[in-house]
């Protein structure tokens, strides 16, 4: 029987490769699937899950709401902040107060880092840039203050940039202690049941060999190491592949709740889906 093809898309960072290593290395494989992997940007996987071109794929959470009807949420493959999260950074400026009428770049419309910052900040303007120019143009003026994803937000003290405001901070203070929803890993609901859940335990299993085998997983991750050396992106990849990417379980689900309740309610997500994992 011919094997079935199941494309993935993840973004080319240390955490997402980390996570899908056991199954791109072919070191876990599933019976009568074959993975084919596409890395691309994830304002371009959101993009294309709109379209429900690919039958798994990484999605930022603020995405889900618009892809509720085609997609299921895997209890496995989450990034969640547990204390930490995207932040806003500035050369000059060091309260939200202070930016007050300012305007802060920000990672594109459909990132979970913009909607959190439109649903907990007010009369600060944003400008959606790709994520790995805002240091650029906080140094270059364009905008008075960065709002940093991915590895900025492990470099940006290193680098002399005030710390305006770390969202997983403040969503841990106003959740009493819910982790903060930033990536979801998402799979076809057209697939059915049986199979979602069989490729959502296959990743299961990757993030598994990853961990046993961090000596072969951590530098295959490391090729997507932008700026980084070999320590921090370790504590990258574990900072974001963690117990809850693993199985995001009640907890997870009652923050993802949260989050689209809260975005919801601003008026800035369509609606608040029902968060069923499988």
């Amino acid at each position: 029987m011919a094997e079935r093809i199941i494309r993935i898309g993840h973004s080319p960072d240390p955490d997402d490769a980390f996570m899908f290593y056991g199954l791109a290395s072919g070191k876990v494989k599933l019976e009568g699937i074959t993975i084919e992997h596409r890395l691309e940007d994830i304002q371009s996987l959101n993009e294309r899950a709109m379209r429900a071109e690919l039958e798994v794929t990484a999605i930022s959470a603020h995405a889900f709401p618009y892809v509720a009807d085609k997609y299921w949420i895997m209890r496995t493959g989450a990034s969640m902040g547990e204390g930490y999260g995207p932040v806003i950074i500035s050369r000059k400026y060091k309260s939200l107060a202070d930016l007050s009428g300012k305007t802060v770049g920000t990672p594109g419309p459909l990132t979970t880092a913009t909607l959190l910052f439109k649903t907990f900040t007010n009369g600060i303007k944003n400008i959606d840039m790709p994520f790995d120019k805002i240091m650029d143009a906080v140094d270059k003026g364009t905008v008075d203050a960065g709002l940093l994803i991915h590895e900025g937000q492990i470099t940006y003290q290193s680098l002399g940039y005030n710390k305006v405001l770390d969202f997983g901070e403040f969503w841990e203070k106003e959740t009493n202690v819910l982790p903060l929803p930033l990536g979801l890993d998402v799979v076809r609901k057209d697939l059915g049941e049986d199979l979602a859940r069989k490729l959502s335990h296959g990743l299961k299993e990757s993030i598994a060999y990853g961990y046993a085998h961090q000596d072969e997983a951590i530098p295959y991750a490391m090729q997507w190491g932008r700026g980084i050396d070999y320590k921090l992106g370790e504590r990258f990849v574990k900072m974001y592949v963690s117990e809850l990417t693993i199985d995001m379980g009640e907890k997870g689900k009652k923050a993802l709740e949260l989050l689209f309740r809260r975005g919801f309610e601003r008026g800035l997500i369509p609606s608040a889906p029902e968060v069923k994992l499988v």
